[in-house]
C-alpha cells in the first residue's frame, strides 16, 4: 500500500449555523484559498491519489467553479452530496453520515478531515504515514494540544483523548471548553483541563474496514433517532465504539502545530492573519 492508494475525504456539507454562512467556501488565504484548498494541496503533496468532497447539492456549482480555479482541470476529484443520501432532513445527519455517504467513492483507506480547519503543513502527511505504517488494520488520529485549539471568541467542543503508549484508550466529547482566568475549563463534562491535553480536531486516517462498519452503526443509530430533528451520527463516536469493541485499534500521532479554524465570524480575521504567516 502506498500514499496513492489513499483517498482524501473532506467533510464540507455543514450548514455553518454558528458562523452564519458557508464556511467551506470562505476565503482565508492570501490568494482566495479556502481551508479546503489547503487540505487538497497538503494531500497531493503527501502523494494521496484522489480527493472526495462531501458537500450539499445547493453548493455544487459554486464549489466546482472554485476548485477548478484553484487547482485546475486535472484534480482527481469526486463530489458527493450528503443531502442526497437520505433520509431527507434540513439539518445534515452528522459527520459519520457524511463519511458513510461517500463510502462508495472511497475504495481503500482514507484520510478524513473537516473543510473548516487547517491542521498545519505536516498534519495530512503525518497521518498518511501513520496510516500506511498500520498496515491497513489500524486507525490514526492526529492529536493537538488543547491550548492550541481554543477560540478567542467563545467556547468550543473537542474530543479529549486518553492515551496509553500512543494508542487511544478513550475519546471523551467535551463541550463548553474555554479559557477563564488563565485556566481551561469545560461545561460537559465539567472540570478543568490541562493546557497540553491531547484533543482530536477530526483528522483521521481510517482503514477500509472501518468505513465498511459504518452502515451497521448508522442503521442502529437511525432506528433510535429517526424522529429527532437535531440528532447527529458523529464520526468520532462511531469510531470510538469500534475501538471499544476491539475492532479498530487507533494510533495517536501528536503534533506541536497550532490549529487554525473558524467557529464564528469573529475567528475569521485571526485565521487569515495566521495563514498569511505560515
Amino acid at each position: 500500500m502506498t500514499p496513492s492508494d489513499v483517498t482524501l475525504l473532506v467533510m464540507a456539507g455543514g450548514l455553518g449555523s454558528r458562523f452564519g454562512g458557508d464556511k467551506q467556501l470562505v476565503d482565508v488565504g492570501p490568494n482566495g484559498e479556502t481551508f479546503l484548498d489547503y487540505a487538497i494541496r497538503d494531500a497531493l503533496a503527501a502523494g494521496i491519489g484522489s480527493v472526495v468532497v462531501v458537500a450539499r447539492t445547493d453548493l455544487d456549482a459554486l464549489l466546482r467553479d472554485h476548485l477548478a480555479r484553484q487547482h485546475g482541470p486535472d484534480l482527481p476529484l469526486t463530489i458527493v452530496h450528503q443531502d442526497m443520501h437520505g433520509p431527507d432532513r434540513h439539518k445534515p445527519w452528522g459527520t459519520g453520515h457524511a463519511v458513510l455517504s461517500a463510502a462508495s467513492a472511497c475504495p481503500g483507506p482514507v484520510v478524513v478531515l473537516n473543510a473548516d480547519d487547517h491542521y498545519g503543513p505536516t498534519g495530512v502527511r503525518r497521518t498518511v504515514e501513520a496510516l500506511l505504517a498500520g498496515g491497513g488494520s489500524r486507525g490514526v488520529i492526529l492529536a493537538f494540544k488543547l491550548g492550541r485549539t481554543l477560540s478567542s471568541s467563545g467556547s468550543v467542543s473537542r474530543g479529549v483523548c486518553r492515551i496509553a503508549g500512543d494508542v487511544l484508550v478513550e475519546l471523551v466529547e467535551t463541550h463548553g471548553i474555554r479559557r477563564e482566568h488563565g485556566r481551561i475549563v469545560a461545561d460537559d463534562p465539567s472540570g478543568q483541563l490541562p493546557d497540553d491535553a491531547p484533543v482530536s480536531m477530526n483528522l483521521w486516517g481510517l482503514p477500509e474496514a472501518a468505513i465498511a462498519r459504518l452502515p451497521g452503526q448508522w442503521a442502529a443509530f437511525h432506528a433510535v433517532h429517526s424522529d429527532d430533528p437535531s440528532a447527529e451520527f458523529l464520526l468520532p463516536e462511531a469510531l470510538d465504539q469500534q475501538r471499544a469493541e476491539g475492532l479498530l485499534p487507533i494510533d495517536v500521532v501528536g503534533t506541536e502545530e497550532p490549529w487554525i479554524g473558524i467557529t464564528s465570524r469573529e475567528d475569521l480575521e485571526t485565521a487569515r492573519t495566521a495563514l498569511a504567516e505560515t
